[in-house]
């Protein structure tokens, strides 16, 4: 995924003059061909975040496209001032790309796993934040970051992620995705954890039930309306993200749901990183069986939660007259 997001910041910069690429500490060679075919607009700063961002905004305020390019961590937590101040507060077209986002970091631990990334950008008045979940999806939402008003973060995995995305189903900047329709449960996916929203669905469909699947790329803006059609006469919902529970897809969903006022009770459980500093070290598969980010886990909580209501349908229809 992060290939192709530097593939497409190239290609991008080949056809339009106002993107420019800053890039913090990068490795050496990252978009070479940018750096030698058009090095005025390349730039590749120290560990000095804050100033980037500095600079983004300066470039932004002169019309033109500056692309961001660092550690999801200190993209987000050490300039967050500057983030919202230059970027934020003046609407600029500034793109934020956060390297390693969630636990892809996890040999370094807690200070650079990037566990509440879309939390914190998630506050600031103007920002949008993406989640893509393979690098098609990537490539799809890079072409319409050119023209789009306004900051923008994009989340940036590990790489290598399988391809889940289709073409059959657009991609657009603040849209929720069906990819699947059920009547027994909905899982709401983000980033990668789309693959195992599949694969909890698919294991749940040979045990005699129908669980939708909807991803959610857009954090913000929260797609409310497709969300709350789809999750209206379900009486389960689970999410699922490699993020803090607070603050995340699980929060930003919770608080529409407080506020829908449906006419029936659901059941409901976020799936991520409880509010803890991750304590382990190791690679991110292990963090993330750690703490219950998995199919596995996904299917278990929506058996319970199906029998839970199975047996409150038993006893609404023997003693509730």
């Amino acid at each position: 995924m992060r290939k192709m997001c530097l593939e497409m910041v190239y290609e991008l910069a080949q056809k339009d003059e106002r993107v420019f690429f800053i890039g913090s500490d990068l490795g050496v060679g990252t978009l070479q061909k940018f750096k030698n075919e058009m090095p005025e607009r390349f730039f590749m700063e120290g560990i000095s975040e804050a100033n980037i961002i500095g600079m983004a905004a300066g470039l932004a305020m002169e019309g033109k496209i500056p692309y961001v390019n660092t550690i999801a961590t200190f993209l987000t937590r050490r300039c967050f001032e500057q983030v919202v101040v230059d970027l934020g507060l003046h609407n600029l077209n500034v793109r934020l790309l956060g390297n390693g986002g969630g636990l892809v970091y996890a040999p370094l631990g807690p200070t650079h796993e990037a566990i509440d990334d879309l939390a914190i950008l998630r506050t600031i008045p103007n920002m949008t934040v993406i989640a893509p979940c393979d690098a098609n999806e990537m490539h799809r939402a890079m072409l319409q970051t050119l023209d789009y008003q306004g900051p923008i973060y994009l989340r940036v995995a590990k790489g290598n992620d399988p391809i889940v995305s289709r073409d059959d189903i657009a991609f657009k900047i603040g849209k929720a995705l069906l990819m699947s329709p059920g009547s027994d449960a909905l899982i709401l996916t983000t980033g990668t954890t789309l693959r195992m929203g599949l694969e909890a669905s698919a294991i749940l469909k040979k045990r005699g039930l129908e669980v939708g699947v909807v991803h959610v790329p857009t954090i913000k803006p929260l797609d409310k309306r497709t969300l709350l059609e789809c999750m209206e006469k379900i009486p389960i919902v689970v999410t699922i993200e490699e993020h803090s529970v607070i603050g995340g897809l699980g929060g930003a969903v919770a608080e529409i749901m407080a506020e829908a006022n449906f006419s029936s009770a659901k059941y409901f459980k976020r799936v991520g990183i409880p509010d803890v500093f991750p304590d382990q070290y190791g690679s991110q598969a292990s963090l993330m069986e750690y703490f219950g980010i998995t199919t596995e886990n996904v299917v278990s909580i929506i058996h319970r939660f199906n029998q839970s209501e199975k047996s409150q349908q038993i006893f609404e229809q023997e003693f509730v007259k």
